[in-house]
């Protein structure tokens, strides 16, 4: 699950801090807060490092004051809480070895080697001494060591810190964790007792801190998982134990509210509760099976888009679910993608494989026989399940599996044409985004990296990639740029959507391919006779009917808009005696191709209307001896608001009219016009 991208303060004025002086000291001096959540709490140097307020530059230094509101400054505060939980273990388990304790996204962790998992009873235990540090205003104090056999030889009884120390620039560890940035210094942090100056505890870091632990305003431990060191399960599972936290009580209970709201919308607890999907474990994880009612959602879902694709000039392909591995060698995804990708089946002295990706195949559809510059741009789309192995630690509901259903297209086009096709292929994805009810966007530049997974020339990554970058500019839209990111055989554009509580998901993506037409020799007859080289544009818009159909769940809270509700509309009887007269309206609604049932069970009325409210039905028709007599129904909504005596022609025409204008909003009574 994506998390809400945290916002920045304003920026500060930047300081000098004199030769021999703390920055601390010039922080102080200049006026500037210490204390409240924009206190400052570290400073950046001119070669943009981070350093303790106690930093003593030799020279006369400029830096910039970093607020404890600010990315870099939460960063701060959830490493120096790290440091603090991990004291608090070896304090309350004086047996347990430590990893590692980043900071991540919106917390941190810290990695231990112990006897037994950790329990809830031991988290609060661990809380309450934390809070005890914290509470003692110990001083974060940095030491460099003078060798790295002076760092072994104080840190002998900690295995994986000595590991640290032995393989510091081995690339398989962030030494970013024990070493000064550039100056290859290995450091320890002590942490002293304010009174007498003496050294409390310590942990091999690179820093840098809080000045001390009582600068630390808010945090929480959440919850323990397994973890393998250094993230290889050849090495030791230790214990890691997740927390949060913030510049102020405040932020950390909105982030806290935050995180139970998205408990409250969790897909997966959803999906049970209205009876869309399940995963079975006769079939497999990651491997999801839709309900009726699921099946209704996904249908609407796939006609709309199917609908716009055809208004759009695409043409409909289908592809088989197996192939022959060379296709995937001439492609490249072999072996490049391998171990993303289901073990070959042997058959008929072959290897097969599961289709992992729609791509290879649409080429040879492309390829199948010539083509004509008049042909281009042609835009080939399919719904195409593909599979992919997904770690087990890795799959997370409809949101990551590992059987997938993507909305593939691929463009071929001239490279004149591409420019002109991007922009055209990102206002259609943005566009049809919005129709489903995502509004609020974002855009991630995905360019190549400097390892050796990418392939092709470096100047037509460049061509690729500043055509991308263009085209993403032109739509107006915040470009975030994502180094090392893009897809092995081009640069991506990624279109990031905020949920209704703030959270971002990954949702369509387009890349610019210069390679593929390459590898399976795709031509196209150019106005002067000769065969050149088309440009592949490769687009997901979903990214999958399965990740998309868990997100848009959570994004609504399961409340669907009407239009994509499995029930629409349920006709509610006061009694019996009703019954009758909310048939002829569920049939005159369904006349219109409205979903439409009448609960005519046992159940008192009351606890119908709280069934269906729970069902999150969008409207509800209730019909008493009044409304027979008057030939009305009144109106009960999903927030338990009403409109009584609405006659059923109107009513039907509302219905009806709310559904064909694929209203979003949850309908109500304010937002319903039922009048004449």
């Amino acid at each position: 699950m994506s998390q809400p991208r945290p916002s920045a303060a304003e920026p500060t004025p930047r300081v000098v801090v004199p030769a021999g002086t703390t920055a601390g000291t010039a922080i102080r001096e200049a006026g500037l807060p210490g204390k409240g959540a924009d206190a400052v709490v570290v400073v950046r140097d001119a070669e943009g490092r981070l350093r303790d307020l106690s930093w003593t530059p030799d020279a006369d230094a400029e830096v910039e004051p970093v607020a404890a509101n600010t990315d870099d400054g939460r960063a701060v505060i959830r490493h120096s809480t790290a440091h603090v939980l991990a004291q608090a273990v070896q304090q309350q388990f004086p047996e347990a070895k430590l990893g590692i304790g980043p900071p991540v996204r919106d917390g941190f962790y810290y990695d231990f080697d112990v006897d037994r998992p950790f329990t809830p009873e031991d988290l609060q235990a661990l809380e309450k001494r934390m809070k005890q540090i914290v509470k003692s205003a110990q001083r974060f104090s940095r030491r460099v060591f003078d060798s790295a056999e002076a760092a072994k030889q104080e840190l002998a009884g900690e295995p994986f810190k000595l590991e640290l120390v032995d393989v510091k620039g081995d690339s398989g560890v962030d030494t970013d964790e024990v070493m000064e940035v550039g100056g290859g210094e290995l450091t320890i942090y002590d942490n002293l007792d304010p009174r007498s100056g003496e050294r409390v505890w310590g942990d091999l870091c690179r820093g840098p801190h809080v000045p001390t632990t009582k600068h630390i305003p808010a945090f929480k431990l959440t919850r323990v998982a397994a973890a393998y060191w250094r993230g290889s399960e050849q090495n030791p599972q230790l214990q890691r134990i997740y927390g949060t936290a913030w510049e102020s009580q405040e932020a950390q209970d909105a982030y806290l509210e935050r995180l139970a709201e998205a408990e409250r919308r969790d897909h997966r607890r959803l999906g049970v509760e209205l009876d869309l999907f399940s995963f079975p474990d006769e079939i497999g994880s990651g491997l999801a099976v839709f309900h009726p009612k699921g099946g209704i959602i996904r249908r609407e879902l796939e006609n709309y888009s199917r609908r716009r694709h055809e208004e759009a000039g695409y043409e409909f392909v289908n592809t088989p679910h197996i192939t022959k591995s060379g296709l995937f060698y001439t492609s490249g995804h072999l072996p490049y993608y391998a171990e993303t990708m289901f073990p070959p089946l042997q058959f008929e002295g072959e290897d097969y494989y599961l289709k992992a990706m729609n791509c290879p195949m649409h080429h040879l559809i492309f390829r199948s026989r010539g083509r004509s510059y008049r042909e281009l741009p042609l835009r080939l789309f399919e719904f195409g399940t593909v599979y992919r192995y997904e770690k087990s630690g890795v799959v997370h509901g409809l949101t990551r599996v590992r059987g997938l259903t993507m909305d593939d297209s691929h463009i071929y086009c001239t490279p004149e044409q591409a420019p002109a096709e991007l922009r055209s292929l990102l206002r259609f994805v943005l566009d049809l985004l919005a129709d489903y009810g995502l509004s609020d966007f974002y855009l991630e530049l995905s360019t190549r990296g400097d390892t050796g997974k990418f392939i092709g020339e470096e100047h037509e990554w460049e061509e690729a990639t500043e055509t991308l970058r263009q085209a993403a500019l032109d739509s107006g839209l915040e470009l975030v740029p994502d180094p090392g990111g893009a897809a092995y055989y081009g640069p991506k554009i990624s279109v990031q959507a905020r949920d209704a509580i703030g959270r971002s998901w990954q949702m369509s993506t387009i890349q610019v391919d210069f390679n593929h037409p390459k590898r399976f020799e795709l031509s196209y007859t150019a106005p002067d006779g000769s065969r050149q080289q088309p440009v592949v544009l490769h687009r997901a818009l979903f990214g999958s009917i399965e990740r998309f159909f868990g997100v848009l769940t959570e994004h609504y809270a399961g409340a669907f808009p009407a239009w994509l509700a499995p029930v629409q509309v349920v006709g509610i009887p006061i009694a019996d005696e009703h019954v009758a007269h909310l048939e002829q309206v569920a049939k005159a609604l369904r006349a219109r191709g409205v979903r439409v049932e009448v609960d005519t069970s046992d159940d008192r009325m009351q606890k119908k209307i709280r069934n269906h409210t729970t069902q999150k039905v969008p409207f509800m028709l209730l019909a008493g001896a009044k409304d027979v007599e008057a030939g009305a129904v009144s109106f009960r909504f999903r927030d338990g608001g009403q409109i009584n005596g609405v006659p059923v022609d109107r009513a039907v025409e509302v219905i009806n009219g709310w559904i064909e204008r694929r209203e979003n909003s949850s309908p109500t009574a304010e937002g319903v016009r039922v009048e004449h």
